[in-house]
């Protein structure tokens, strides 16, 4: 089983050599095929979870190549599948340490699958300081689309079942993956492997990746209908589920990112730059269409929060400051860090959608996850079938009008001025939207704040100076306890809701 560390590692080992003494070719060579369908995929994957699981096996020889040596291993761009052919030219990535077990990958045409066959030919390897090169392993390790023109790709599968897209300005970010097994649970995770992938091309710019799943506790079929639009790309997910084994924590559609510090912790800021995070908050829209936002943290012990709801409509993980400046990083380029939005199909019924978050001091570990799980014990022999949109983008689908938390800070609370009040904290937070236009102090618009695990001691909600739509809430609290307070706030005017509802897990750090 590959650790939390390691399945991520694979996924960001995004190879970046390219040559321009590579062969042309029409292609890969192909099999000569088999039957494929959706339908036999899904019935293929259902009756393998009545069967023993069989571990993958690494290949031995993948252990040298590290992520140096990856580096300078790339796919001959004439040896590509569909090359030239808009966002359709796939190339694929060689095994090595950190994604050491090798995947199969076919080709559907006409109802035919033709496989791949592995060729050290269908790479170049460009030699190290002393002129070695590295012999690449036997065996693909997943794959990437590329961009028109062959530079840079859009979206790749690599490592166990995790994948990624670039959102609509052109950066990758936060990683997808196909299912999560018990996810914040010590000790018992799982991460399921993609161990056979099908490619077909559409006639509709489309292109679908079929997918095997097989792990400890589970198999499943997926079919990802992929679509590059102006505003990132999309995936259409659709997928058949079986348990082989019950799982205590059972997480459809989750996401992974990183969270290290925001300009709402700055205490964890031991690095220069003023903010790191490739995510900033999570989105929720829920089935009564609440739009909540949670702004992510970086505890200081793994901690699991859990949003009940029914039916949701959304979530996703966001990074809605898109301000160079607070970044202040000409080379991860932060602020054009992808948004991904996770639109259900069908009425997904009761359950949760759950946010993980570890402690990190790094920016290379990703250490946030996102999942919904469904209501009801996931017992062996459970089939799911589940349907979802991926939307890799820049924009917030978050109720239109609706005003928005766009900054949040803390600091010690009271007067400005004043001895800070002992064991009570201070959040500032500020809402931006159109049905804030207009409005001033003598509006009727106030703040609801309920705080969970504290008692509030002082609130204010004003508009803010020389800043158009935008409106500053402050809340003092006295954290009664050793957990984080949890500090529920939106602006109302009336009974009416003039904002999102803004849950911030307020601690006395």
């Amino acid at each position: 089983m590959l650790s939390r560390r390691d399945s991520l590692a694979a996924l960001a080992a995004v190879i970046a050599f390219a040559s321009d003494a590579a062969r042309a070719a029409a292609g890969p060579r192909l099999s000569q095929g088999e039957p494929f369908s959706w339908e036999g995929l899904k019935a293929l994957a259902i009756a393998r979870a009545g069967q023993p699981w069989q571990p993958p096996q690494p290949l031995a020889e993948a252990r040298a190549i590290d992520f140096e040596q990856a580096g300078r291993i790339a796919y001959r761009p004439g040896k590509a599948l569909w090359p030239g052919d808009g966002d359709h030219e796939t190339r694929f990535f060689p095994v090595h340490r950190f994604a050491a077990f090798p995947v199969s990958i076919a080709v559907v045409e006409g109802g035919r699958a033709r496989t791949l066959p592995f060729s050290p030919d269908l790479f170049e390897v460009a030699p190290d300081r002393r002129g070695v090169r590295a012999h690449p392993p036997h065996g693909f390790a997943g794959f990437r689309l590329m961009n028109r023109g062959g530079k840079g790709d859009w979206l790749a599968f690599q490592g166990a079942s995790y994948f990624r897209a670039a959102g609509a300005l052109d950066q990758y970010g936060l990683s997808a993956r196909g299912l999560a097994i018990n996810t914040g649970i010590d000790g018992q995770e799982e991460f399921p492997s993609f161990t056979r992938f099908w490619l077909e091309r559409g006639p509709d710019e489309a292109i679908t990746v079929y997918a095997l799943l097989d792990g400890p506790s589970v198999t499943g079929a997926y079919r990802f209908v992929n679509r590059r639009t102006a505003a990132g790309p999309i995936q259409d997910v659709t997928a058949a589920i079986r348990l082989r084994r019950g799982v205590a924590r059972l997480g459809f559609a989750p996401l992974t990112s990183m969270f290290w510090y925001s300009e709402g912790n700055r205490a964890a800021a031991a690095d220069w730059r003023p903010e790191i995070h490739d995510s900033d908050g999570l989105l929720l829209l829920t089935g009564t269409r609440e739009s909540i936002w949670r702004p992510l943290s970086n505890p200081s012990r793994p901690t699991i929060n859990s949003f009940q709801d029914r039916g949701p409509q959304g979530f996703g993980l966001f990074q809605r400051d898109r301000t160079f400046a607070h970044y202040q990083d000409d080379g991860a380029f932060y602020e054009k860090r992808p948004n991904l939005w996770i639109e259900p199909q069908g009425d997904w019924g009761p359950g949760a959608v759950m946010l993980y978050e570890i402690p990190t001091q790094r920016e290379i570990e990703d250490n946030i996850v996102a999942f919904w799980t469904p209501a009801g014990p996931a017992k062996a022999g459970n089939r799911y079938d589940i349907g979802y949109r991926l939307s890799w983008t820049a924009a917030d689908p978050a109720t239109a009008g609706i005003a928005r938390a766009v900054d949040c800070w803390t600091g010690t609370a009271g007067p400005p001025g004043h001895e800070p009040t002992p064991g009570a904290r201070r959040l500032v937070a500020d809402f931006v939207g159109d049905r804030l236009a207009g409005l001033g102090r003598d509006s009727g618009v106030d703040a609801d704040i309920s705080v969970g695990g504290g008692t509030l001691i002082a609130r204010y909600a004003y508009p803010v100076v020389g800043a158009a739509s935008r409106w500053r809430v402050i809340a003092d609290v006295a954290i009664t306890g050793r957990e984080p307070a949890i500090l529920r706030a939106y602006l109302k005017r009336g009974r009416d809701a003039l904002s999102e509802t803004l849950i911030y897990p307020l601690d006395s750090r």
